[in-house]
């Protein structure tokens, strides 16, 4: 495992600002739901010597990175191979006594030590199989939905990645150039199919390959299971923080977080509340945070990244 540990050794997206946002939050147990290479998580338990790690990751490979590198810090860590969906199920199982989480972070998307190893098939970049598992175990790759979903399908994924007025024209160069088994072979068939004007924007395989990568891995899906548990399960004063990529995810989070802020409130917006709303949570900041100029500098890869936070108020209704 060793290579696959030097593979994950890389710097977390707004540590420093994960860090301050967990500075505050009762002693006790964090989840990490997105372990990774495990760089968070050194630095809250760095930081903060009170808290406990439940560090969850569905790709092997970050789990060993994540335990070598976490290995100094003893039996405050436990790490699981787990699934958003399987967040509550994993809490209940690890901490049976009921106890409530001082915070849960999500750091979505794929890392760039996924990205950077070619075999993975997760980047338009390198050559590889057209795999973008995160979970290797599981069944479908990039591959299969490649050549087996119809020109509906793919378009319909390609426009949700940012490619509407293209998408009908990428799913019909897709489904024309089957079998599509390459990596490599992927990003030559979108290139010829993207006009000149709109290969300015930057490589025009990069919304693709994301949209297959979310598609095969049922980010969006996972995402959407994961944040009610996420913020129900904090005791007062715990945080949950979401750092998003893409823009499907933002508005998931967005919304999940108002919602929870607002206790449920149906009242118009602007009026006082009549409805007897009761929120047990609220939002840490208006809007989301995004990288400084230092970071892009060092990190490019962070350009996109978008950081929102909630915090539980109240205790919870039993």
């Amino acid at each position: 495992m060793a290579q696959n540990n030097e593979y994950f050794r890389h710097r977390p997206v707004m540590a420093a600002e994960v860090v301050d946002l967990f500075a505050s939050v009762p002693a006790g147990v964090v989840v990490d739901g997105t372990l990774g290479g495990g760089g968070h998580a050194a630095r809250l338990l760095e930081a903060r010597p009170e808290l406990r790690l439940l560090g969850l990751d569905r790709d092997p490979d970050a789990l060993a990175a994540a335990a070598e590198r976490l290995s100094g810090y003893g039996d405050r860590v436990v790490l699981r191979r787990a699934r958003f969906a399987d967040l509550e199920r994993v809490v209940g199982e690890e901490l049976p006594g009921g106890e409530e989480l001082s915070g849960v972070l999500l750091d979505l998307g794929v890392s760039s030590p996924q990205l950077d190893r070619p075999e993975r098939g997760f980047s338009y970049r390198h050559g590889g199989p057209l795999d973008m598992r995160m979970d290797p175990s599981d069944r479908r790759t990039a591959a299969d939905l490649v050549n087996t979903a119809d020109v509906e399908e793919l378009a319909a994924l390609f426009a949700a990645s940012g490619e509407a007025r293209l998408a009908r024209r990428l799913a019909r160069a897709v489904v024309a150039a089957r079998p599509v088994t390459s990596t490599t072979q992927l990003a030559e068939v979108v290139a010829r199919a993207v006009p000149a004007p709109g290969r300015r924007r930057g490589h025009p395989a990069r919304r693709v390959f994301q949209a297959l990568r979310i598609a095969v891995n049922e980010e969006l899906e996972q995402l959407a299971a994961v944040l009610d548990p996420a913020c129900r399960l904090l005791a007062v004063g715990g945080r949950c923080v979401v750092i998003a990529y893409h823009s499907g995810e933002d508005r998931l989070v967005k919304a999940a977080f108002a919602g929870v802020a607002s206790g449920g409130c149906t009242c118009p917006p602007g009026l006082p509340c009549v409805c007897g709303a009761s929120p047990e949570h609220r939002l840490v900041f208006r809007g989301s945070r995004k990288p400084g100029p230092a970071e892009l500098s060092d990190n490019p890869r962070a350009e996109s990244a978008r950081l929102r936070a909630v915090e539980r108020v109240r205790e919870r209704r039993r």
